[in-house]
């Protein structure tokens, strides 16, 4: 019987994150289908944030209900605030759901591959790892980098055949009959991938920022709560300079609002949640090991429902950066072995480990 719930107790933090990947690929297709159809993704990013806000908030307070020593009202914390929701919001999502629209939610899961490789060209570059060519760790992490690049540089200038192609006849009856989007044409392909390129190089100057203001304060869903807000502060006003239109702003009662809702929902609430606690029970490197299943989903997506709207070569640049994404990731954890015992012990289960509601793709 001991044995029994321990498989239990293995499979059900696996399967539950793989579903969590398939809903944020779910989800991804959907922002795709909305703006597609004609949905501003500033207006978007702005109503999803806000709503998201309005629910963190409350929940963060009963999620931490233990009282700390630390306040989170200081000028320090209040400007690391400022620069988490401008650098992971306004900047962030605001690129990634622009390229998203150019693109397709398979260039997103190949972009979102690059963050351990952007993650480490900062650090190499703002000194906080040392350029140690003889270290094993330092080598993966490298070829890793490469290897990741190399695979989004694919995605981006080779397309290749479609995976399945329909006639011309069945195609135009697709396209009038389609309730969701996965591709979409006319399409800036290079540039919606140079977009979501430098959304996740701004996810990974977050983590950096995120990871101190962690040590600043402890309740990292409170943390989140506020630098949301801020974020969405700063997207509402930059929005409104770019979005002109006031229609674009009238929301109807509509999927496009089913949309925002069920987004912010998951994105504040469901999949921080499920991240810290697992975080928590299988230590920091669990919950990164499933971002490539998003190739998977996206893949059997866009293959069983979606003709004429995926090619060979975004499958093959996102399998080689998911490659690549596991090379670093190796590395890290090799990097991450050398430490001493009570040292593995304590980032195991510190929350200074525990990743915040990032993951701010345009995955939704």
């Amino acid at each position: 019987m001991m044995i029994v719930n321990k498989k239990i107790g293995e499979a059900v933090p696996f399967s539950v994150m793989v579903l969590m990947e398939g809903c944020t690929i779910a989800l991804t297709i959907l922002a795709k289908t909305a703006m597609t159809g004609g949905l501003s993704p500033f207006v978007f990013v702005v109503y999803t944030n806000a709503i998201g806000t309005l629910i963190l908030l409350p929940y963060s307070f009963l999620f931490h209900r233990e009282r700390t020593e630390q306040s989170l009202f200081t000028i320090p914390l209040f400007l690391r605030f400022f620069f988490l929701g401008l650098i992971g919001i306004a900047l962030s999502q605001n690129l990634a759901f622009v390229g998203l629209s150019y693109s397709s939610p398979i260039v997103v899961c190949a972009m979102g591959l690059l963050i351990p490789a952007f993650s480490f060209i900062l650090a190499i570059f703002l000194r906080m790892a040392k350029l140690d060519l003889n270290s094993s760790s330092f080598q993966f992490k490298a070829i890793g980098t490469l290897i990741t690049i190399t695979g989004a540089l694919v995605v981006v200038f080779y397309k290749g055949p479609f995976v399945r192609q329909d006639s011309p006849s069945i195609l135009k009856l697709h396209q009038k009959q389609q309730l969701l989007v996965f591709y979409s044409t006319p399409d800036h392909w290079a540039l919606g991938g140079f977009l979501l390129a430098g959304s996740f190089l701004c996810v990974s100057i977050w983590n950096l920022i995120q990871m101190g203001t962690v040590k600043h304060h402890p309740h990292v869903m409170k943390i989140a709560a506020f630098y949301s807000l801020a974020g969405t502060i700063q997207c509402a006003i930059f929005s409104l300079i770019v979005e002109r239109d006031l229609d674009a702003w009238k929301l109807k009662l509509n999927l496009d609002l089913i949309l925002i809702i069920v987004t912010a929902l998951f994105g504040s609430v469901i999949r921080g949640s499920l991240q810290i606690l697992f975080t928590r029970m299988r230590g920091r490197f669990y919950v990164p090991l499933f971002q490539p299943f998003r190739i998977f989903w996206a893949t059997f997506f866009g293959v069983s429902f979606f003709a004429n709207s995926l090619h060979y070569g975004s499958i093959i640049g996102t399998v080689i950066c998911g490659m690549g994404y596991y090379t670093v990731m190796w590395g890290q954890a090799r990097e991450d072995g050398k430490q001493k015992p009570h040292d593995v012990e304590r980032a195991d289960t510190s929350d200074e480990k525990v990743p915040l509601l990032q993951d701010q793709d345009a995955e939704a």
